[in-house]
Order: structure tokens, then sequence, then C-alpha cells
């Protein structure tokens, strides 16, 4: 084959594809509909099963599902009939996926499932298969033509059911208002599970530099330099945060050649500073921080300063 014969190959089956799930559109329906009140109704799990490549779109689609708010899993039909049934209750849905509607290890279990009484929704390309005829409900993801030349390897068909179950998880996603944060819960390990549920709280020092209004600008640095955190925060008699002195302020000073051994931080610190609790999701402290141009906050509590955060730690988390 040549370099073109590649290409047209390749952009045929793409199209051909494109044809399949555009086909899908007439077919969101009062089936689909249907389907996603069964879905939603559901006080169980959805058990997705399917065989050879629908097999491999069910567990897919099972995936989709959990990971959006419907609890559901991939039953395998060849094990099922081999104990994996016992999974099965009869407060859960099934969906079973099957191209021509006859695998013979997905209607092998169809008396089964009626006889555990869950509802059954089919998804095939066969209204009138033994599948199609069997269950509560059917979707038809059938095709005119599958992008294998030879018409045997399944290609469009799989990527039709791909796309309606996708329609489903998202339809079902909608319907309970399932949030990023929600989301998150179920990707504790993702970026976006990361910047939805780590906290200040999860990431500040609670060991950091920190200096009364009087410190001299000398021993002021000497903190700093121990903590390690390029600043330290100033406290009031009160305990509470009167501001803070960074890398940024002592460059100042130096320019304006104050007296390190006579001067009083007090005199040099920024005392309009931003801060962050301990409850903020780190992902807001590291848009301040962004936003404004700054490597550290000040995390207090009830106006008193109990930790810092800084943006190395931001960074190490992930978040960054």
């Amino acid at each position: 084959m040549t370099k073109l014969t590649f290409i047209e190959a390749g952009q045929r089956t793409i199209q051909l594809e494109q044809q399949a799930i555009a086909a899908l559109n007439n077919r969101i329906d009062q089936h689909f509909s249907d389907a996603c009140t069964q879905l939603l109704a559901c006080t169980g799990r959805v058990v997705v099963t399917g065989m050879g490549k629908s097999g491999h779109i069910a567990n897919k689609i099972a995936a989709t599902l959990a990971s959006t708010g419907t609890p559901a899993f991939f039953m395998h039909p060849g094990e099922a009939s081999h104990g994996d049934l016992g999974m099965l209750k009869v407060d859960d849905v099934v969906i079973a996926l099957s191209g021509s509607g006859t695998t013979n290890e997905v209607v092998t279990l169809l008396p089964l499932i009626k006889r555990i009484g869950a509802p059954l929704i089919a998804m095939t390309g066969n209204p009138q298969s033994t599948l199609g005829q069997a269950a509560d409900i059917h979707l038809d993801v059938s095709v005119e033509q599958e992008a294998c030349p030879l018409g045997l390897a399944p290609t469009s068909s799989t990527t039709a059911a791909l796309v309606m179950g996708d329609a489903l998880a998202v339809a079902l996603l909608e319907a309970r208002g399932f949030s990023a944060e929600d989301f998150a819960f179920s990707h504790p390990g993702g970026a976006l599970g990361k910047r939805l549920l780590l906290k200040v709280s999860d990431v500040m020092q609670s060991d950091f530099p920190q200096v009364q209004q009087e410190t001299l600008l000398s021993d002021a640095l000497m903190e700093i330099t121990q903590k390690g955190l390029g600043m330290t925060t100033i406290i009031a008699k009160d305990g509470s945060l009167a501001g803070i002195f960074t890398d940024g302020d002592l460059r100042r000073a130096l320019d304006k050649r104050h007296d390190l051994h006579a001067t009083a931080i007090s005199e040099l610190m920024t005392a309009e500073c931003k801060t962050v609790t301990p409850d903020m999701l780190a992902a807001e402290a590291l848009k301040i921080m962004e936003d404004n141009s700054i490597s550290a906050l000040v995390v207090t509590e009830q106006e008193k300063p109990c930790a810092v955060v800084h943006i190395h730690t931001l960074i190490k988390a992930g978040l960054a």
C-alpha cells in the first residue's frame, strides 16, 4: 500500500464512523428517555454486559457511568454463567450490548435476568433480535456500514454503542446535578481531584517564621534564613497579624540603605497583606498567589496567623 492509500483508508474510516454517530441523533427519543428514567430510578447498581468487542465497549460504559455519579460495573457474560451472576440483584438494572442481538453468551443470561427481576436495557443493531425483543427498553445502535471493508470487524457499530453509552452517562450526570467536586471525589488521584479536594490545611506549614514588631531587621533576617520561606510574619502584641516582610521588602530596604542593626521590622513591613484560611481550597490560594505575583500567603484563624502556605508546596502537591 502507498502512503496515499493509507491516508484514504483512514479518512474513509473516520467518515463512515461519523455517519454512524450522526444517525444516532434521530434515536435519542422516547426509548432513550425511558432508559434514562429507569437508570435514574435504580436503587442498586447498573450492571453492564457484553461479549467480545461489545464487551470492551460495555466495560468502558460501566466505567464512565461509575465516574459520573451512577454506580455501575461490568459483568462478563461468560463468567456470569459460571457464578458471577450472583452479582446481580433485583434492584439493579442491566444494560446488555450485542451488535447482532443474538450473542450466545448474552442470550443465555436472559431467562436468568428475567427470573431475578432486574430491568433490562438492550443496546443492539437489531430491535427484532432475541435480545432486542427480550429487553424492557431497546436502544437502536444499528449502522448502515461497518468501517471495516470486509464488513466483519466491529468498527462503526462499536463506535455507535460507545457514543450511546456516553449519551446516557451525560444525561444522567445532568439529571443528578453531578458537580465538578462530585467528579473529583471519584478521581482523587487526578489533577482535577487535587484542585477540588486539597485544602490549605493539607499543605500549610505550621512551623512558620514570625517576629515581633519591634524586632530589628538583622534579627528578622535570621528568622527568615532559618525557616527558609523567603519571608516572615510580623506579630502584633495582641497576637494578630501586623504584616509581612519578604525578600522583595529586603531588596527595597537595601536600596534605601537602611541600617540592618538599627531599623525595626515594623518600619519596613507590608501591613496590608493577602491571607487565606485553613478551610479554603489550595487551588484558591494558588490563584491569589498568581494574581498578585507573590510566593507565600499567611494562613489565619480568627484574624491570628497560624501557618504559611508557600507556592513551592503547592507545586509539589501537583497544583501548579
